[in-house]
């Protein structure tokens, strides 16, 4: 059976850095797809209309993401079309360069329908749209969406104000269109059709929960002192990671407290806690790190103390498994995702008590025998696992 994947998401990420969790999960599909002896073709949406790549195309995009192949120069479309995102103009200029057919948006029936009974599948939450759906269920394709979560529509307050409306859209047209969703974990099923059923259809669902490969430590990070006791957390600064609470209890902790090192780029709506970052003193015992790459970042949380993870809300909660798969303990807020994912290899505090932070913080900052070791680690979810969950009797 031909499977058809789409490839928005990666593409609009060409050029931008690391991939995200979410672009990860595209890639890792991408990937496995790729390697499979099934016929594969990318969709991608552009701001020219839609695009499809063959395998030796959906290949080249694969050597983009990963580095071995680098971006080429943007053509008058992009020119035209992005002004203002050169590295986006670029990217689509490759995939146009690269593409076995083209067809502006009234027409993208008309391209798919030679894959009459091919699967589609959408797992990078781009491209959700009704009349993008409604034309692919037309062409005859099957639809399997992965919602990695539903907090736009769950908690609001988290979510930039201009994206919540647009997310509501998106999981109207899954719940109209899909054949299949495919759920990361029992907690995220739960609360994605709670959500679905909003728009009155549920459409059939796996729980398949993400591969997390075990992080590869490299060297440690020149000019980060890790001489003393010192605690990570990782995550983009906004206010759903509730920073608040780790600064609070620092704070507290005073200038003789252990080390933390805050590891994520800054996001959106925490002016006060971006504030805060911004008059740490030097030297101080809270630092913020961005830039990192994988090998660096591994290492320094191999060598931590604990990861925190006070979060506020979480779709799958990657650091806390990466953690946990190290050996490294982690001490997260009592949200239930987390819970089934880590079970006992975690400690549960709630967000509300800064005291019982306070004091875990300080036991595991005094312990004088390592936690950490192959005996405390736990077994990540694999992509062998998910995907043969995912394709195992697909229609």
């Amino acid at each position: 059976m031909t499977r058809v994947l789409d490839l928005t998401r990666l593409v609009s990420r060409l050029g931008h850095g690391p991939l995200t969790g979410i672009d990860r999960v595209e890639y890792a599909y991408l990937v496995h797809l790729l390697a499979q002896d099934r016929p594969i073709f990318g969709l991608v949406r552009t701001a020219a209309g839609f695009v499809l790549l063959n395998a030796v195309g959906c290949a080249g995009l694969a050597a983009r993401v990963n580095g071995t192949v680098a971006l080429g120069k943007t053509d008058l479309i992009g020119r035209l079309l992005h002004r203002r995102n050169p590295l986006r103009a670029r990217a689509e200029a490759d995939v146009r360069r690269m593409a076995v057919a083209r067809a502006a948006r009234p027409f993208l029936r008309r391209m798919l329908r030679q894959f009459s009974g091919a699967s589609y599948f959408n797992v990078g939450h781009a491209n959700l749209t009704e009349k993008g759906l409604a034309a692919i269920r037309s062409a005859g394709l099957k639809i399997a969406v992965l919602v990695h979560d539903t907090i736009p529509l769950d908690h609001p307050e988290f979510a930039r104000p201009d994206t919540v409306e647009p997310f509501r859209r998106k999981l109207a047209a899954v719940a109209a269109h899909a054949d299949l969703i495919i759920h990361t974990t029992q907690d995220a099923r739960a609360k994605t059709n709670a959500q679905l059923a909003r728009f009155g259809r549920v459409p059939p669902g796996v729980i398949a929960p993400l591969g997390v490969p075990i992080p590869v430590p490299g060297d440690l990070p020149a000019g980060i002192p890790t001489d003393r006791p010192y605690f990570v957390t990782i995550g983009t600064i906004e206010p759903r990671k509730n920073h608040t609470l780790l600064l609070d209890v620092w704070d507290q902790l005073g200038p003789d407290a252990p080390r933390l090192y805050i590891i994520g780029g800054r996001g959106w709506a925490n002016a006060s806690v971006l504030a805060r970052l911004d008059s740490l003193p030097p030297g101080g015992p809270v630092r913020v790190l961005s830039g990192l790459d994988d090998g660096a970042l591994a290492a320094l949380l191999q060598n931590a103390r604990a990861l925190l993870f006070p979060s506020l809300a979480e779709g799958y909660g990657l650091p806390p498994v990466e953690a946990a798969s190290l050996g490294v303990p982690v001490v997260a807020s009592n949200l239930s995702v987390i819970r089934e994912l880590l079970a006992d290899f975690a400690v549960y505090l709630d967000v509300t008590d800064s005291y019982s932070w306070m004091e875990t913080i300080k036991t595991l900052a005094t312990a004088t025998q390592a936690t950490t070791g192959p005996n405390n680690r736990m077994i990540p979810p694999n992509w062998t696992d998910h995907f043969k969950t995912v394709l195992s009797g697909l229609w």
